[in-house]
């Protein structure tokens, strides 16, 4: 045989182990289906883009969907106009009053995220809506404008369809126990470290 010849055999070969590996592995997996809660943590960039391209996918299989910002505020974004599109299958809540940095007022602060939690409980306890976006939710966790065990039993106490994901940086360690799903966001480079302020349609 030739060298592509023997390069495409080995290669079919390979292939055919590996569909046996995966064919074993996946006979070991349960078709149970249930509410799964995620969350999307670390430095790095992507932890609310993610989510809202789970949103996206949601919503293209017809599921109604529930979103609570704990923290952008009126800020306008590229996601939130654009899933305006979908009034019969999205509820969006924006109930934070902005950065920290920008409101620079705690009390202020932990009414905005009382107020939002309570319209996630609200959200979570819809039989109608199917997943539940708590947007920067760890955030809040993180300045403790809420109380993190509070906060873990509301989301246990959900019923058990319910999808829920959680973004921001530094999720509690609690909250990282009981998730079915974590995903930390490494950042390796960003163009704001290269002099850039956050750009429309990329950043928000």
């Amino acid at each position: 045989m030739t060298d592509e010849a023997d390069r495409n055999a080995a290669h079919k070969a390979a292939m055919q182990t590996l569909k046996a590996e995966r064919e074993a592995l996946m006979a070991g997996k349960s078709d149970e289906t249930r509410g799964l809660l995620v969350v999307n943590t670390g430095d790095g960039k992507g932890k609310s883009t993610a989510a809202f391209g789970t949103v996206a996918r949601a919503l293209g299989w017809g599921w109604k969907v529930g979103v609570v910002q704990y923290i952008k505020g009126k800020w306008i974004t590229g996601e939130r106009q654009f899933f305006a599109k979908f009034p019969d299958q999205l509820t969006w809540a924006t109930m934070g009053e902005g950065f920290t940095w920008d409101t620079q007022d705690r009390a202020r602060d932990v009414a905005a995220a009382e107020a939002a939690w309570d319209r996630s409980l609200a959200m979570l306890a819809d039989p109608d809506i199917n997943l539940v976006l708590l947007d920067e939710l760890n955030i809040a966790l993180r300045y403790d404008y809420l109380d993190i065990d509070k906060v873990v039993e509301g989301l246990m106490a959900r019923p058990w369809d319910k999808h829920v994901i959680i973004t921001g940086r530094n999720a509690k360690p609690q909250l990282i126990e009981v998730a079915d799903l974590v995903t930390e966001m490494t950042l390796v480079k960003h163009p704001f470290d290269q002099g850039l302020k956050a750009q429309r349609g990329i950043d928000f």
